[in-house]
């Protein structure tokens, strides 16, 4: 009997489709697994930007979570859209449950468009109750800055530093993304926590509109690239591999009027 690969994703749902759970899906799917989801928030969102937030009660997030793992079950699971303390604690509880391993965690806090993603209070239960849960961290450079103590990354040169201490503070492997730096050679980093190995992943920037939902893409790459069993820096370089390929296979695509999304499916669209 064969079986899939699964991936969990916990996140809010973009209603323009290039981000959050769409993303997810698309992403997962892209790469050969299974992708099941928990919904923790709906946004009036598109190209442009976020209108509105809806939340979903937690115990329908609760509910969620748990009919996937206790019957389908996840070789890995990726969060990321998470507003509240309450919503954090949940997940923190359901993981803790369930004993899921290769967690993978998007720290989303603010959007591409400046929108507000997440409460102040669920920023301390997200360093406390689910960063310990996690394996891998994929913060970008004003995520990192937060959980740094909103030290200033605004150089190529301070970012190795910072993902070693993002992963000696909370004791995870961390992938720190260089996207909002204005060099035309973006070098991300990735710290394995797990064998102390920093690894450079380098890519050369592409003139496009169309990043939105990047973090999302990466994160859900890196998470079903673990489920697939890939080590952890071979799942780094894959997940920036193809996130790469998204953007640049998306690039001269129009879509809406704002930050159109990359393109998930560029394997079959070549």
């Amino acid at each position: 009997m064969k079986h899939y690969t699964s991936v969990l994703s916990i996140a809010g749902s973009d209603s323009g489709g290039g981000a959050g759970i769409q993303a997810d899906i698309k992403t997962i799917s892209a790469l050969g697994c299974y992708a099941a989801t928990a919904i923790t928030a709906v946004t009036v969102q598109n190209t442009i930007g976020v209108e509105a937030v809806h939340p979903v009660p937690t115990d329908i997030i609760r509910g969620q979570i748990e009919a996937v793992l206790s019957d389908i079950g996840a070789d890995a699971v990726k969060t990321g859209m998470l507003h509240s303390a309450e919503v954090v604690l949940t997940v923190s509880e359901m993981l803790r449950k369930h004993k899921v391993r290769n967690v993978v965690i998007d720290p989303v806090m603010v959007s591409t468009s400046g929108h507000r993603l997440i409460e102040e209070s669920a920023v301390k239960t997200l360093r406390k109750e689910l960063i310990p849960l996690a394996r891998v961290i994929t913060p970008n450079i004003p995520e990192a800055e937060i959980l740094l103590g909103a030290e200033r990354l605004d150089t190529q040169k301070a970012l190795p530093e910072a993902a070693r201490k993002l992963a000696h503070i909370y004791n995870v492997s961390v992938l720190l993304k260089a996207g909002h730096l204005s060099e035309d050679l973006l070098t991300d980093y990735f710290y394995d926590n797990e064998t102390g190995i920093l690894l450079e992943l380098p890519s050369q920037r592409i003139q496009t509109k169309n990043t939105h939902g990047t973090g999302c893409t990466m994160s859900s790459a890196f998470a079903a690239l673990l489920a697939k069993g890939e080590s952890l820096p071979e799942a780094a370089k894959r997940a920036k591999e193809y996130v790469a390929n998204a953007i640049l296979y998306g690039a001269d695509y129009e879509i809406g009027h704002g930050h159109g999304p990359v393109n998930h499916f560029y394997e079959s669209c070549r």
